[in-house]
């Protein structure tokens, strides 16, 4: 079951993001991060278990990011980050944000569901409001990638 996030399920978005980072895979997320953010989050529960977590995160009047997508190692490649990067795409539609962007170690996920990479250059409030605050800045070696949801891009499904 697809749902949005509250806060009963910070500490265990915090686990699942954690379990990445460790393994650099994606960047980790404090508690109070999480706790500040979590009218981002989108999760996947499944028998009562959060099996993934995604964000989508404004930025700009025409810019949001969608950000820590984690799915159990058990639970991935059964459509379920498919699930959350489509609420979160879902969202930014309603919200009439024209782009949604990635920062990633593993673009294909998410070429797959219609986004092009493109220079991180491309991408200036994020570099300068949150990579600049990151340990790993500026050589993180994740890779830009954008959807515009303006336009169709014939990339991709739209989502609806």
């Amino acid at each position: 079951m697809l749902r949005k996030a509250v806060i009963e399920d910070v500490e265990k978005i915090y686990k699942l993001i954690s379990d990445f980072a460790a393994k650099n895979v994606m960047l980790p997320r404090s508690l109070s991060e999480l706790y500040e953010n979590i009218r981002d989050f989108f999760v996947f529960i499944e028998d009562g278990n959060l099996i993934g977590c995604a964000a989508l995160h404004i930025f700009w009047k025409d810019l949001a990011e969608i950000k820590s997508v984690a799915v159990l190692e058990s639970h991935q490649r059964k459509g379920v980050g498919k699930k959350l990067a489509m609420a979160c795409m879902r969202e930014a539609k309603k919200l009439q944000i024209a782009k949604i962007f990635v920062l990633t170690y593993v673009p294909e996920f998410f070429e797959k569901c219609g986004f092009h990479r493109v220079e991180k250059e491309s991408l200036p409030h994020k570099i300068w409001s949150e990579c600049v605050k990151c340990h790993k800045f500026p050589d993180c070696g994740e890779i830009p990638l954008i959807y515009e949801l303006s336009k169709s891009n014939g990339r991709g499904t739209t989502p609806s």
